[in-house]
């Protein structure tokens, strides 16, 4: 019997935010010798390598956002307007860490107009039979593209601690199946996505309706049986909740220009870290060198 190989998918942006807001709150923004700071770029690697070790996989793949504007942004003005521009200090490590995952030997992925979701979404419906496949991100939207052979690792402290949800653990938490949670999105909405839902309807109420009737057309077709209340809610806000459950529901079928045997991981070889330690990138080195005992 053949064991199935197992597919790590990194939502590089999510690693890439967490480590550099972890250091910069302490102003340890760790710079190169030309004064450029490092310390997103340095804590993604040093993350990944961590996690590559725990959950040794046999293939990976590292997803990206293309910058700030995508199809929801055409579809919505407001979708994450409300979010501040990133520090000055992060500007140059988005193309830092996407430089320093090729020097390694790791496959980024990135379409511009798409989310790095939506890669993972499409790299999860091309790939979910072929591999067992975890992917590690904070962005709770992922439980949707759960299903038997996929789990989400939640980052949850440090490079080590995950909440890991299976597609078993999200029916028996959620009481739907996970394809069914955009469509609660579409109810609550997501005040960090800067799309409403429909107003007066919270996360409780959205995962009831959805829990009861199966589907937002079924809801709708079932408005004379709600209360007066939030049958009103929901007639005043309709346009808006079709348009949440669009701009909540992650894509899977983004073309993925890849075939899966390239997606295998190598040993890695000393002088790859020897040369990013002499580029400055002292505290990737030194993770390397406790993990898997090189440079």
């Amino acid at each position: 019997m053949t064991t199935k190989p197992k597919l790590l998918i990194v939502d590089g942006m999510a690693l890439l935010f967490r480590s550099f807001f972890a250091s910069a709150a302490m102003g340890h923004f760790i710079r190169l010798p030309d004064g450029t700071p490092t310390n997103g770029a340095q804590g993604f690697v040093r993350h990944v390598l961590t996690a590559q070790s725990l959950m040794q996989p046999t293939h990976m793949a590292v997803c990206w956002d293309m910058g700030s504007h995508t199809f929801r942004n055409d579809l919505f003005d407001g979708y994450k307007a409300n979010r501040p521009a990133p520090p000055e200090e992060m500007l140059p490590q988005f193309d830092m860490a996407k430089s320093l995952s090729e020097q390694i030997g790791w496959q980024n992925f990135g379409v511009p107009g798409m989310e790095a979701d939506d890669l993972i979404g499409s790299m999860i419906e091309k790939w979910q039979h072929d591999a067992d496949i975890t992917v590690i991100s904070g962005d709770k939207d992922l439980l949707q593209l759960l299903n038997p052979s996929t789990q989400i690792a939640f980052t949850k402290k440090g490079y080590t601690e995950y909440d890991v949800y299976t597609d078993a653990r999200f029916k028996e938490e959620y009481g739907i199946e996970p394809v069914q949670f955009a469509q609660v999105k579409a109810f609550m909405g997501d005040s960090s996505d800067g799309y409403p839902g429909v107003k007066g309807i919270g996360p409780k109420q959205a995962l009831t309706l959805i829990q009861t009737y199966g589907s937002i057309d079924n809801v709708l077709a079932s408005l004379e049986e709600l209360k007066p209340g939030q049958r009103t809610k929901i007639q005043e806000n309709m346009e808006m909740l079709k348009l949440s459950h669009e701009l909540a529901t992650i894509h899977t079928g983004v073309p993925i220009e890849a075939d899966f045997t390239t997606l295998a991981l190598q040993d890695y070889e000393q002088q790859t870290f020897k040369a990013l330690e002499e580029q400055g990138f002292t505290l990737i080195a030194k993770q390397v060198r406790s993990l898997y005992s090189l440079v």
